[in-house]
């Protein structure tokens, strides 16, 4: 596997920004562009990722293609369109966006989402996206999350059996599926039904952790990865088994020196299994 994470310096070419995430010791990095860049600032990017052994983990396709709002709807599709083929044209492992939310936020909850209506129109939206770019090397992804499908691996295996295309696959966040104490509390055992169900489909994960409060009703909350509940060694072991390019992308931390504690957490997590980073 390979850790990565974002970059808080400021860099305006290919090589120092290679040369950023080697400091921070990144093998993997979110894709540096947007879909509106041109072929040969691509092409440069691509060339330094290579160059440094860098894996771009993943484009960001970000919105909500369920919105009750046509407008949004369609824009959101379109910028997941944009954002897969820009993923295939830098060779990014994945394109990655949630399947989106039927009530007024875009990744909140509502009672529609978890519906066989909501389903079957999302196994529709991911056709079209693909159908639409037809990648060749990149994959379209859904994020885990713990109020709209896939909400389960098995929910993930049936979005993968209904959609059936090659160019679907899995992004994995561990941290978004658990959603209750029965999970929280057994995150190893759902953490391996994630590998035994999904592994060979995974194209990148998200490293966080979360912390059950003892507050009523149920609080359960984001926090740095070692801060947490979340079985590391676990999610460390269940990654080493898969292609040695799987990233592990940390996310969601407010400064440099949090993402910093994040990744030490990690790599020691990571050398007391004996597993490489």
């Amino acid at each position: 596997m390979r850790l990565g994470g974002p970059i808080f310096a400021k860099t305006e070419t290919p090589e120092s920004w290679a040369e950023a995430l080697a400091r921070e010791g990144y093998r993997a990095a979110y894709c540096p562009l947007g879909p509106e860049a041109d072929g040969g600032t691509v092409h440069a990017y691509a060339a330094a990722a290579r160059k440094s052994d860098i894996v771009i983990a993943e484009v960001g396709a970000w919105g909500n293609p369920l919105s009750p709002d046509p407008a949004t709807a369609t824009a959101a599709l379109d910028k997941c369109k944009a954002a897969l083929a820009l993923a295939d044209r830098i060779g990014a492992r994945c394109c990655v966006n949630i399947a989106g939310s039927r009530g007024r936020k875009w990744d909140g909850p509502d009672a529609a989402d978890l519906t066989d209506e909501t389903f079957d129109r999302i196994v529709a939206t991911v056709r079209d996206i693909i159908d639409t770019v037809k990648p060749t090397r990149s994959f379209y992804t859904l994020e885990t999350m713990p109020w709209m499908y896939p909400d389960s691996p098995d929910a993930y295996l049936r979005l993968i059996t209904a959609i059936d295309r090659k160019a679907f696959a899995v992004h994995l966040d561990p941290v978004n599926l658990v959603c209750s104490p029965q999970r929280y509390f057994a995150s190893r055992r759902l953490i391996e039904e994630c590998f035994a169900k999904l592994g060979p489909h995974i194209r990148s994960c998200h490293a966080k952790d979360i912390r059950l409060g003892d507050k009523l009703t149920v609080h359960l909350d984001e926090v740095r990865p070692g801060q947490g509940g979340l079985d590391y060694p676990a999610f460390l072991r269940g990654l080493s088994r898969l292609d040695a390019d799987v990233p592990l992308m940390l996310e969601h931390l407010p400064n440099e020196e949090e993402y910093r504690l994040a990744a030490a957490h990690i790599r020691a997590v990571a050398g007391r299994e004996g597993i490489a980073l």
